[in-house]
């Protein structure tokens, strides 16, 4: 069940040469060009560079899933054969877009994959794969609680020919980033329609258009995750034809349970390797420095720490290999419990782990001489992403107690 296929192998050797020769030698270049940045939403000029070389190694739209081999070079593969390539990519936070497997575009990617017109994809899938452009999911808003995906308040009328939009969202992943040019936007169309889960449309918002105002780059624990960055945006009378609607009137809620479940996966696959790269750190820590006479790798205490991270890492990527496994022999719909269980499971875990190996390097691990202080805000923050953990493991429970209380 756990052998990945000969071409993810393949793939996976090859990136993991790409990250030591190209990836890690520029850390700390990519930190100093974006911290000398004018603007620290525009591209850096490192990261078009790394993102050429990805291309000519053939690392390239890696997350592209099976039934849409047409749009990766190398066909495409299954979840659970793409799940070590985004392990190895999430051990440098930034490193994903350089192989154009990013949030929040791998998922707006396959929105664009599955649910948009022929017209839809020329405009904005083939440029976002070719990685000319980027774009944003415009679900969260601020005044409302935006777990209950029902909730969304933001207004989307019919008027003539055009949609009209109006309300504010907030968390945007990408929307400060200077390439991102659509926003795919979730809002409420039908307020009275009988069934709460089709008084949502999503439709494109190409980010130049009138009326669209970016109130503020926002932050998580002190990070504003720039160049991307999350930002407040309002709409105000904002105006896009009514061909941009996606799928159709109504089918909002659908489109985003379909984009959700993946993202999900997506992200716990990264925090594996984010975990499995501060456990590394954290064994070089022990064995080098000296406490009381003696290495930290002597210390009891530590030795426990050390166990119990390296154990809480191969449960959790075993998690999230049996979830993709399941996704690729069920389909996503019929897989959302384990989706649930490794949603609310990961994140926190590697939290955890994280957070250990920070202790281990005293107060250099809170600073950013080491990645861990970041990555324990990625892990932090995607607690509460793609709706927070409370939700899930409600939604789960009732579905586990259902399914064993009559037995």
């Amino acid at each position: 069940m756990f052998q990945h296929s000969e071409k993810s192998q393949l793939l996976l050797a090859k990136l993991k040469t790409f990250m030591d020769e190209h990836i890690y030698p520029n850390e700390t270049a990519y930190a100093e060009q974006l911290h000398r940045a004018e603007n620290r939403f525009a591209p850096l000029p490192l990261m078009d560079e790394l993102k050429e070389k990805a291309k000519a190694a053939g690392l390239w739209n890696l997350f592209v899933p099976e039934d849409h081999a047409q749009y990766c070079e190398h066909g495409g593969l299954s979840f659970f054969d793409y799940a070590p390539l985004a392990e190895e990519m999430g051990r440098v936070i930034w490193a994903p877009e350089v192989f154009n497997c990013n949030a929040p575009d791998t998922g707006n990617m396959e929105v664009f994959m599955n649910y948009a017109t022929q017209a839809q994809q020329d405009k904005w899938l083939k440029p976002l794969l070719a990685g000319e452009i980027r774009s944003s999911y415009a679900m969260t808003e601020p005044q409302v609680a935006s777990s209950d995906a029902t909730n969304i308040q933001l207004e989307i009328k019919k008027d003539g020919d055009e949609w009209v939009l109006n309300g504010r969202k907030w968390f945007i992943t990408g929307a400060m980033y200077e390439r991102t040019k659509i926003f795919i936007v979730m809002g409420k169309s039908d307020p009275q329609n009988p069934s709460r889960h089709l008084q949502q449309t999503q439709v494109l918002v190409p980010k130049d258009t009138p009326g669209i105002t970016l109130i503020r780059p926002l932050t998580t624990l002190g990070y504003d995750d720039a160049p991307i960055g999350h930002a407040e945006i309002v709409f105000d009378n904002v105006r896009v034809p009514l061909e941009n609607v996606l799928l159709g009137e109504g089918r909002g809620f659908e489109i985003a349970q379909g984009r959700l479940g993946p993202g999900r996966m997506h992200h716990c696959m990264r925090l594996i390797g984010s975990a499995q790269r501060s456990l590394e750190l954290a064994c070089k820590r022990a064995a080098s420095r000296t406490t009381f006479g003696r290495t930290l790798s002597k210390h009891q205490s530590v030795r426990e720490e050390i166990s119990k991270s390296f154990s809480e890492i191969e449960m959790a990527r075993l998690l999230v290999l049996r979830t993709s496994h399941k996704i690729d022999e069920e389909g996503v719909a019929a897989s959302v419990d384990m989706i649930a269980a490794t949603k609310t499971t990961v994140p926190l875990l590697v939290q955890t782990v994280i957070d250990r190996c920070m202790q281990m390097h005293g107060a250099g691990g809170l600073t950013e001489d080491y990645f861990m202080a970041e990555a324990f805000n990625y892990a932090r923050w995607c607690r509460q992403a793609d709706g927070p953990d409370q939700v899930h493991q409600m939604a789960l429970g009732k579905k586990i107690i259902d399914r064993y209380a009559d037995q």
